[in-house]
This record gives C-alpha cells, sequence and structure tokens, in this order.
C-alpha cells in the first residue's frame, strides 16, 4: 500500500491511517530528512523482529535509531547527556544526525545492544514528526537503502513500494529522498566523534 502525504502539511486523517499500522505492530517505510527508512513503534517487539528479517540482519547486530519528537523525549530513553552534548545537540536539531548516546532504563530490553547504547534522531521532515506526534512515542528507524550500492532507486517512493509493497504493511511517499544518509555522532565519551559523515554537517 502506496500512501502519499504532503510533505509540508501532512494530512490528519492519513496520519492516523498509517499511526493505526504501527499500533498493530506494522512495519512502514517513510521519508526523513535524509534517506527513505523502514520504520515501526517503539515497544512493539513483533515489529522490530520483522523490521531486522527485512534488513537480513539478526536484532542484536541492528543498528536501528529513535526517531523522537524533541530533547525531552529524547531524555526519556537516554542515559543523563553531559552539558557539552546537550548543548551540541540543541544546535544541531532538528536535522540530519544521528546522535549516539548511552542508553537509559526505558529503552526494551530488545532494543539495546550489549554496549547499552542508542541512536537518537529529531528529524527536519513533518510526516515523521506527525507520526512520532499522533503515537505518543518514538519511532524505531533503519535507512532503506542499507549497505545497497543502487541508492538512487531508493530515493522514489514509487519505485521503493515496489521492491518492498510485500515486505511492509505500507510505503508513505513524501517526495523524493535524500542520496545522502545522516550523519552519526558517538557522544558515548567525553568527547563527540563523527563515525559517519552524512547530509548532516555540524
Amino acid at each position: 500500500m502506496l500512501i502519499d502525504i504532503h510533505p509540508e502539511t501532512p494530512e490528519e486523517r492519513k496520519i492516523a491511517q498509517v499511526a493505526a499500522l504501527l499500533e498493530k505492530n506494522g512495519v512502514i517505510i517513510i521519508p526523513t530528512d535524509s534517506v527513505y527508512c523502514f520504520a515501526c513503534a517503539l515497544g512493539s517487539s513483533k515489529a522490530l523482529e520483522k523490521m531486522a528479517r527485512i534488513r537480513d540482519i539478526s536484532l542484536s547486530e541492528a543498528n536501528f535509531s529513535l526517531i523522537c519528537k524533541d530533547l525531552s523525549q529524547v531524555s526519556d530513553y537516554t542515559a543523563p547527556v553531559p552539558q557539552p552534548t546537550f548543548k551540541l545537540m540543541k544546535r544541531s536539531l532538528p536535522g540530519p544526525f544521528t546522535f549516539i548516546l548511552n542508553a537509559g532504563v526505558q529503552v526494551p530490553r530488545l532494543f539495546r545492544k550489549s554496549k547499552r547504547e542508542v541512536g537518537v534522531r529529531i528529524t527536519d521532515h513533518n510526516i515523521p514528526k506527525a507520526l512520532v506526534e499522533a503515537l505518543g512515542k518514538p519511532l524505531v528507524v533503519s535507512s532503506v537503502h542499507g549497505d545497497s550500492t543502487d541508492i538512487e532507486y531508493m530515493t522514489d517512493p514509487g519505485l521503493v513500494h515496489e521492491k518492498y509493497a510485500a515486505q511492509v504493511d505500507a510505503v508513505v511517499g513524501g517526495g523524493i529522498g535524500h542520496i545522502e544518509a545522516s550523519t552519526v555522532i558517538d557522544c558515548t565519551e567525553n568527547e563527540a566523534v563523527i563515525v559517519r559523515p552524512g547530509r548532516g554537517v555540524l
């Protein structure tokens, strides 16, 4: 199912339709301010396991991230963030960045990796923001293109739908996506380190 939603002014009815799929353990594909991503609701173990199967990886190896609505919601799922890291995030977000932080106790055990780290995003895109607001909790996301070399193909929601229609509950079309994934910054130690350059420039 391909559901086109206006990227600037998402239609409430369509957001509610997609949120209902997520609440029923659905896995969808959504646009972000970087690339299109697989997404499910945090707390749905069935959906997390399905997303890992689609990506053909074990859940323990998956580098899934959370999309939160704001820094306050981020703090619900992470250990206390040092002041320099908080200031860096406040300056950079919302934007195409993934910050790797030490996970808090509210992150489901199934989602936490052995190192107890979690990637968090606050995306500057109205569709995922509206979905997080409708759900009242973060989305778990993973880039659609993964390690694929055919990245440009994955920027078109129609082509993404052709490829994944049988595997996901819906593809949300929000226009042509970007080629570059988010910039990943590891903030689990004293100093922030860029571990993957991407679309965002600090």
